[in-house]
């Protein structure tokens, strides 16, 4: 099993900044082949936020290009996505994702959330 454990969240005023960290551990024989951040209010559907593939693309939501960035340091297993410029529109509980495969058999895991809170 891979497990994942996200932090950086809290409350910040609009504006501001937050780096949100997913820290990825488990199986060694597991290949990821992208991890992402998700993000869900209540009421709406989860929404993709940034994802970060093994060869090294990433791809962004519209509402959030040029304020923030999907990155990766393999030697802490860790996925970062920084966050500047930040609105109340924010607002939401941000998701650690990631897909991968053990042999053939492809699978994706997350994380419990991180909730982030930006005021106006």
């Amino acid at each position: 099993q891979v497990q994942l454990v996200e932090s950086g969240g809290g409350l910040v005023q609009a504006g501001g900044s937050l780096r949100l960290s997913c820290v990825v551990s488990g199986s060694a024989i597991f290949r990821i082949t992208s991890m992402s951040w998700y993000r869900q209010s209540p009421g709406k559907e989860r929404e993709l936020v940034a994802v970060l593939t093994s060869g090294g693309s990433t791809d962004y939501a519209d509402s959030v290009k040029g304020r923030f960035t999907i990155s990766r340091d393999n030697g802490k297993n860790t996925v970062y996505l920084q966050m500047n410029s930040l609105k109340p529109q924010d607002t939401a509980d941000y998701l650690c994702n990631v897909k991968g495969s053990y042999g053939w058999t492809s699978r994706e895991f997350w994380g419990q959330g991180t909730q982030v809170t930006v005021s106006s």
